[in-house]
């Protein structure tokens, strides 16, 4: 079974398609999303429906949790950015409407999925300990291994920082799939195949040129 897992889409649609059309290229059998999906980009509606499309395995993110439950016209902007940042939060929900913003609402933390290995793969925004709190890639070994806690998964995927990283600690891979529409440099998404057979687990992580 092939993966290709991606995080912090964040709207933007275009940044999506790219990505999922070098993931055909290369193949691969099930989307997962490890969160952050439809907010604050530009095309909050188009992006839920290319993950129904795909039938995409998502997970809550931060971001999906906040256009879920944040009633927009209850809070007051104290600085010119988060006005910005409200009137898009009103916007995109009224894009997305009831239903869906209700589906975001419902996702859940994690996923977890058996592998033919027989080892045990989480999907997650965070990290198991604290789905808000991401792995970072300068964190210690001790800081990530506080974020891992007591999961008994084999292998993290895992959102939250828009940095890709892979981590080998103990018995635990953790494997941050960086961002698909706020990836810290300009014009790049980012993406992750795992590769998991019966003798365990492979993993390419590429990077997407985006047109500006």
């Amino acid at each position: 079974m092939r993966f290709l897992c991606i995080s912090d889409i964040h709207g933007h649609a275009k940044a999506l398609r790219a990505v999922l059309a070098e993931g055909k290229v290369r193949e691969y059998h099930q989307l997962l999303v490890c969160g952050d999906l439809l907010f604050p980009g530009p095309e909050p509606l188009e992006t839920w429906r290319i993950l129904l499309e795909e039938r995409a395995v998502c997970v809550q993110g931060v971001g999906d949790r906040a256009v879920a439950s944040i009633d927009p016209t209850r809070i007051r902007a104290a600085t010119p950015d988060q006005k910005v940042r409200l009137d898009r939060l009103v916007k995109a929900k009224q894009e997305l409407g009831e239903l869906i913003v209700a589906w975001l609402g419902k996702l859940p933390p994690t996923a977890r999925l058996p592998l033919e290995s027989g080892d045990e793969m989480i999907i997650v925004h965070g990290s198991p300990a604290d789905p808000t709190e991401p792995f970072t890639h300068d964190m210690s070994d001790q800081e990530i291994m506080a974020l891992v806690g007591e999961d008994p998964a084999d292998i993290i995927v895992c959102g939250g920082s828009h940095v890709p990283f892979h981590r080998r600690l103990d018995d635990v891979q953790i494997i941050s799939v960086g961002s698909v529409g706020e990836a810290p440099t300009p014009n790049v998404a980012h993406a992750t195949l795992v590769d998991a057979t019966s003798f365990g687990v492979n993993l390419e992580q590429f990077e997407v040129e985006l047109a500006p």
